[in-house]
């Protein structure tokens, strides 16, 4: 069983995948491995949330390595190999699957009660039974999961899941996946590739591990992060090195980048009326790994065409991933704002976000570390097609007082997914948490109300955010 972090967006999901560790559970009728899965992003066809976080701009220099233990790859098989090499029964893929909604399984995201007692007693109605065929096993499972009353928490095929695993969100046709390294931190190794892409074309092969982008150390660094760093324009180059295998050499490759995300940031400059002052509209789609970064332009060229204020329109904007949206309310945050998240579940592990187990519910808070790129008034344009991150940019942005609300009540997707590779190569979707505003609301179920329904004048809105801060301080 390998895990994936993802939460679809309130529409029939479309998915990304990004990588995660996770804890070990508990002992099992089969050898689980623990690898993990890391990730691709979405892009228009391709809108869903993972929760490992950017933890900076890609600077430094590369850095010597330790020592490390190498062994004889010839010897010994990849946990990949040993998983595809393992034979399963059709009763113990049902138990397996049983076994992530029992360990994973947010207890009231579904509409029907949920206990670990109530569940335990589903496992024993459901192994009495002899199961002859892969597709009955996968009918039991379809069904066990719609027992929970969760529309979020599915059966995926075989070819659904393989989808998710090769979409590409470097721009040269590879995934990424982040592993311990032994000494506290992690490194990242190849996932999969697509075949005859540009890094498969330029020697990169499944299993190795990158060490270096355009000359800057990417060690623990997110694959996310990393990810990003590999992003450029079509038909640029991107230098990395890669040491091939456990034992193999490093090598330094040239690729020429070919796939890319498109942006979803589209903006321009509106002159008012009677006034010198302009205003800068930025529509954002959704919420994938080029959109920072975009944005980060988009509000610089605006700036430097004389803004003076800022629309952010979030309208039918469905989601998208996570550090995304997180990564973009911080650039209107203040040093030491916070965005706060809940967290209910098992399987859960990241840089901001921890859970020690389903019993107890953690919320944990994520700061801005720095000053806000622009300053100006922030109008939020949202309607009930807002959802999922990007109503954590519109609760993060309202409530530490950077922009008012306008429009309608956004659509209420609060709840976090992840995604389970079972042993048959088939998967699941799990709800194991949820986030919250940084008022403690939460979304899921209940939206976001907005501040106005039309369009305020800037200087009532400004005023607004004015008193607003004002009460935060008293």
């Amino acid at each position: 069983m390998r895990l994936l972090p993802y939460a679809p967006s309130p529409r029939p999901p479309q998915r990304s995948l990004a990588t995660r560790r996770t804890k070990p559970g508990p002992p099992c009728a089969l050898p689980f491995p623990d690898a993990l899965r890391a990730a691709a992003a979405a892009t228009a066809a391709a809108m869903s949330i993972s929760l490992s976080l950017l933890t900076g701009d890609a600077v430094g220099a590369e850095r010597p390595r330790g020592p490390e233990l190498c062994r004889d790859g010839a010897a010994a098989e990849t946990k990949e190999e040993v998983r595809r090499s393992e034979v399963v029964t059709n009763e113990q893929l049902v138990e397996e699957a049983w076994e992530v909604v029992n360990e994973g399984f947010l207890p009231d995201a579904g509409s029907r009660p949920w206990s670990p007692e109530m569940w335990m007693k589903k496992k024993q109605d459901i192994v009495q039974t002899s199961i002859r065929s892969r597709s009955r096993a996968h009918d039991i499972i379809q069904k066990m999961l719609a027992n929970l009353g969760d529309p979020y928490t599915r059966f995926l095929t075989p070819s659904e899941f393989s989808k998710m695993s090769k979409y590409d969100m470097t721009g040269i046709g590879l995934n990424l996946r982040e592993i311990p390294d032994g000494n506290g931190s992690s490194k990242l190794m190849v996932l999969g590739l697509i075949l005859d892409g540009p890094a498969h074309s330029a020697g990169v092969r499944q299993g190795d591990e990158l060490l270096s982008v355009n000359g800057i150390d990417v060690m623990g660094k997110s694959a996310f992060d990393v990810s990003s760093m590999l992003q450029g324009p079509k038909d640029t180059f991107v230098t990395i090195k890669v040491k091939h295998g456990n034992c193999g050499p490093v090598e330094p490759l040239k690729v020429q980048r070919q796939l890319v995300a498109r942006t979803p940031v589209f903006y321009r400059l509106e002159k008012r009326e009677n006034e010198d002052s302009a205003i800068g509209y930025i529509h954002i789609k959704e919420f994938n790994a080029v959109a920072k970064k975009d944005l980060v332009s988009a509000l610089k060229r605006l700036q430097n065409s004389g803004a003076s204020y800022f629309v952010l329109d979030l309208r039918d904007n469905l989601g998208g991933l996570v550090q995304a949206g997180i990564e973009t309310a911080k650039l209107f945050l203040n040093k030491g704002d916070t965005l706060k998240v809940t967290v209910h579940g098992y399987y859960i592990k990241m840089k901001v976000i921890y859970t020690a187990g389903r019993d107890r519910q953690v919320q944990n808070t994520i700061v801005a570390e720095r000053e806000p790129l622009v300053t100006t008034p922030l109008m939020v344009l949202v309607n009930n097609r807002t959802a999922s991150a990007s109503e954590i940019v519109a609760s993060a942005l309202h409530d530490n007082c950077k922009a008012v609300l306008v429009g309608e009540k956004t659509f209420g997707k609060g709840l976090i997914q992840s995604v389970f590779e079972l042993h048959d190569g088939s998967g699941i979707v799990v709800t194991v948490g949820k986030y919250v505003t940084p008022n403690h609301k939460d979304i899921n179920g209940n939206g976001i109300e907005p501040d106005y329904r039309r369009i305020p004048d800037f200087n009532e809105a400004t005023e607004y955010l004015s008193r607003c801060r004002s009460k935060e301080l008293s």
